[in-house]
Formats: C-alpha cells, structure tokens, sequence
C-alpha cells in the first residue's frame, strides 16, 4: 500500500485565472473576464472550481435579490426566458414581533434603502446555475465536486494558484484503493470566492495579516425551510420581515417569509453569534419563531421540502479586510459584503467579481502576473459597494451595545441620517468582541427549555438534515478538527455547557455523558457547510476544513 510520504507527484494544469467558489461573486468574475477578453479578441483560460457536487448544490441564501448588479453584468437578462428572476417584490412588511402578536411598522418610516421595489424573490441556487451556463457557453471550465484544498505560492511568496483535496485517503490517513491524488491549478491571478468563513480565505488573512487594519469580523446564522402551501395562503411576490420575538431584547437577530412562484414560501431565521446565553440554540429558536401566531396559519396544511444553513458575514464596512495580496483577491462573501439591515449581499458579491475582473484583465493586459491588484482594493469603498455599506455601518453595532428597542431605533435614525445627508453623529462605531468572545459562562445564564417538536410545523435536527441532502464519505479524516480535546472539556463541556451541541443547526457535535466521563462526538457526516463551529467556538479550537469531493449538502433550490 502506498504510504502519505510516497505519494506521487500531483498533475498540474495553467490557467490565466483560478476562481475558488462558483457562487455570485465567483461567477460573475468569469463572466466579466470573458466578456472584456472577447472585447480585445483575447483569449483569456479561466477556471472556477466548486466543492459541491454540481453548481448552486452548497448555494443558500434569503433570498430577494437588487437586480442592479446582474443588469451590470447581463444587460438582456430580462429578455431571456431561462432566467430565474420570476417573481417580483408586490409588497413589503415589517412587523416587530411579541409573544402574542405583532406591531406592523409602517414602511414610510422606513429608509429608502429598505424598500424591496424593483426587487426580485429568487432561488440563488437556480440564479447560479443559470449563470453558469452562461459562463461555460462563454468558454470558463467549470469542476463541481473539486474542493479546492491548498494554497500553492511561488518562490516569492505570491499565491500561484490552488490544488484541490486528495480523494480516497481513510480514517487514518492513509490511502485507500480509490486514491487519488489533487490536481495543481495554477494561475496568473486568483481569486478567493469561497464563501463565508472559508478555510483558504482564513489563511491568506493570517499570512497577509489582510485583517490588521479592520474592525473584527462579526457573523450570524441564518436557517432556513422552503415551504409548499395552500395555494389560499399563497400570495406570490409578498416580502415579510420581522424582529424580535422569540429572541430576547439583548439577542440580534431577524427572520423572513418570501413568497415564491408554484405555492412556495422561503421561511428564515437569523440570529446574531455574538449572544451571550451558552443554552440559546439557534435552530430551536428557529422552530419557535413558526409558532408564532402570525406565521403558524400560513404553515399550517403545508409540506416542509427543504431545510438548510448557513453563516453571514456581517462585520460590514469597518470588518471588511484588505481584499488584495500578492497574485490574487478576495471577493464576495469572503470579503463580507452584506448589507445587514437589507438582508442583502447578492449585488454586492456581483459586483465585487467584477470589479476584481475589471483591474484583473488590466493588468494581464499590462503584460503583469502574481503581483497585486492594488486598484481592486483602492476602488471598492468609493464605488456602488463602499456606498451601499457605508450608509449601513453602525447598525449592528448599535443594535449589539444598546439591544432591541433603543438601538433599532436608533439604527433607523443613523440609516435616515446617513441616506439624506451623507452623516452619521455617531461616526463608525467598533464591534467590540469577536462572536466566540461574546459568549458567558453557563453559571451565569439560565438553560432554555425548548419544546418537543410537533413533526408538523417544527422539527428535530435529524428530520432537517435529512431534507438538506448532506452527506460525506464517512471512511474520510474528519474535516472537522478540534484542535486541544482536553481544552474542549474544560472549557467548551464544563465551562460553557457544551454549546456546539446547541449552536451547530445539524446536529454535528455531541457530548457522550454516559461513560466515566464525556465524550465528544463528532458526527461529521451530517455537517452542512454553515460554519457556525468555526466561527462561534468558545476558544476558536474547532477548525473547519474542506471534506473529500463532493461532500455536504446537496440544495436543490435554496
């Protein structure tokens, strides 16, 4: 049998671009270069690597989509039949919700920037693969299935392109008859288009120290269903969005129904991860909130048909790091370009693959390779990104110091402030602690007791999982590393109540209490890709990394 140490060489192939991630930001990028290459009468080689096993299948967002961008991008697209953006916003709802009803918050008191006119309610897994196509008729070599592993650096310390995982290696680390070794993908340029909390992403911030300058990064959860319902309780094109119960006043968060096309609606829920109580578990919560009076009707007699999670970046404007290093750029949600308060970052990842394509293509142009693309960073405060955050800035930090009720409110006021005149009499305002830092000690919070789920509006975790399609080879090295066991029963166990049990919405993590002592359970195969543990472990001891191929969920139309 082969051993690690003797493996053979990876074959490499040469691009001019290498794309990670074939989610908006991503694909836009692709698309973009190939449209100012066709331009010049250039032929310009990209390739975008997906992890999941085919485009849009690890995709989840809201999601009501700003057209702004993709009319940037696809001027036409309305008049392509195939493309689906179907269903236009008709109305808007903002309520705040109580344990027994709800205050409707009128949306001329809203700021301009809030309102969904002109806005469309879409699947951004179907968004993806549509654009895809378009990207492959264009000539981009698309690889679903090919996790992208490592970063590869040339003899001068610029990122020189990636190599996707090996496939077949067991338990022990040691290969299996399957082996496979990855391939090198080697580029003139890369860009970082992984997602939220992605593993390559974390290592070019920490070698490039990209995040020295920045605000901390900050995060929330967001879990969603999509719902087929009576079609008398359908009312297609209906955007709804609340707050408030059944978080408490010191716990951020939000949720949303959409009503889609054929009888669906999109239920979500957001919690903020900088909460504080160790027994809060935001998939309860979530469960919880269907129960509430003015959701529960339009659920009931329904048929749930999928389930899924994912984390947000949410740190904005004064979080987001330095996006340009030696031989490539972070785009999209790698760089955190949600716009919190719109529950929106589609337009903004878009335009970020473009921008970085736009500086990108110069450059190549320019005869240049493996350098920095300096002007990507240098222009994306000033231009329809920067702006769109800018405005937004201090919300959630108002929101995360002063709670609920007087730090909405005055979120709203900043946003009027800052959208009329351009001012804020708070500047731009710190995040404070990280999200792992913010949790307190179980001894001083009181547990929840949640209730059992009824299997027709709420569910368990499993029920859930099992509708997310997630599934990874489980003869594989966990792709989940705990970095210290013995610090994650002294701290995460005894400390914090064990809370990856609670805050993880798949059911991964589990204290075994029926031996001498706990046992940590790591259910690996259940794991969806949200990256919450990575992101809201205590001692950030848990490490979240790439499994083999194809592994995690598979979204038909989140």
């Amino acid at each position: 049998m082969t051993e690690m140490n003797e493996l053979p060489e990876r074959e490499s192939m040469e691009f001019d671009v290498v794309i990670v991630g074939a989610g908006p930001s991503g694909l836009s990028a692709a698309i973009r270069i190939k449209q100012l290459a066709e331009e010049k009468g250039e032929d310009i080689s990209v390739v975008v690597l997906e992890k999941g096993s085919e485009v849009g299948a690890h995709i989840l967002s809201g999601a009501v989509i700003d057209p702004v961008a993709l009319t940037r991008l696809i001027p036409d697209w309305k008049d392509d039949d195939s493309c689906p953006l179907k269903v236009a916003v008709k109305k808007d709802r903002f309520r705040l919700l109580g344990p027994a009803g709800a205050i409707p918050l009128p949306n001329f008191a809203m700021p301009p920037l809030m309102s969904n006119h002109g806005n469309y309610i879409i699947s951004l897994g179907n968004l993806c693969r549509w654009m895809a196509e378009k990207a492959e008729a264009m000539g981009v070599e698309i690889y679903p299935g090919f996790a992208a592993a490592e970063l590869l650096y040339d003899d001068n310390g610029a990122l020189h392109g990636v190599a996707t995982g090996d496939m077949g290696v067991g338990k022990d680390g040691q290969p299996k008859d399957t082996y496979m070794r990855g391939m090198e993908l080697l580029g003139k340029y890369t860009l970082i288009g992984e997602g939220v909390r992605g593993s390559l992403a974390k290592e070019l911030i920490a070698k490039y120290q990209l995040d020295k300058d920045c605000d901390v990064p900050k995060f929330g959860i967001g879990i969603k269903e999509i719902w087929e319902i009576d079609p008398d309780k359908h009312n297609e094109g209906l955007v709804e969005h609340s707050f408030g119960w059944p978080l408490d006043e010191k716990t951020g968060g939000g949720s949303f129904l959409y009503h889609m096309e054929d009888n669906q609606v999109a239920v979500g829920f957001v919690v903020y991860l900088n909460y504080k109580n160790p027994y809060l578990s935001p998939f309860e919560e979530f469960q919880r909130f269907k129960t509430h009076p003015t959701v529960q009707p339009t659920l009931e007699g329904g048929k749930r048909i999928s389930y899924g999670a994912r984390c947000i970046a949410e740190g904005g404007y004064q979080s987001v790091p330095r996006l340009t290093f030696p031989g490539g750029a972070l785009i999209g949600c790698s760089a955190g370009f949600v716009n919190v308060p719109r529950i929106k970052g589609i337009h903004n990842a878009m335009d970020s693959g473009m921008q970085a394509a736009d500086v990108l293509m110069a450059a190549l142009g320019e005869g240049r390779a493996n350098d920095e693309l300096v002007a990507y960073e240098e222009g994306w405060r000033k231009g329809p990104i920067g702006k769109d955050l800018f405005k937004v800035r201090n919300v959630k930090p108002l929101w995360a110091k002063l709670g609920l009720t007087i730090g909405v409110t005055l979120g709203g006021l900043d946003m009027w402030l800052n959208s009329l005149f351009g001012f804020s009499p708070f500047g731009t305002l710190k995040h404070g602690k990280t999200d792992a830092q913010s949790t307190l000690p179980a001894s001083q919070c009181k547990p929840i007791d949640y209730p059992k789920p009824d299997n027709k509006i709420t569910f368990d975790k499993l029920s859930s999982v099992f509708l997310s399609g997630a599934n990874q080879e489980e003869d594989q090295p966990c792709h989940l590393v705990v970095k210290d066991l013995a610090l994650q029963k002294s701290s995460e166990h005894d400390v914090y109540a064990g809370l990856s049990q609670r805050f993880c919405p798949a059911g991964v993590y589990e204290w075994d209490e029926s031996g001498e002592s706990p046992t940590y359970v790591i259910n690996a195969q259940n794991c969806v890709h949200c990256k919450t543990c990575d992101i809201k472990d205590p001692n950030c001891n848990i490490i979240w990394t790439v499994p083999e191929g194809a592994g995690g969920p598979t979204y038909p139309n989140m």
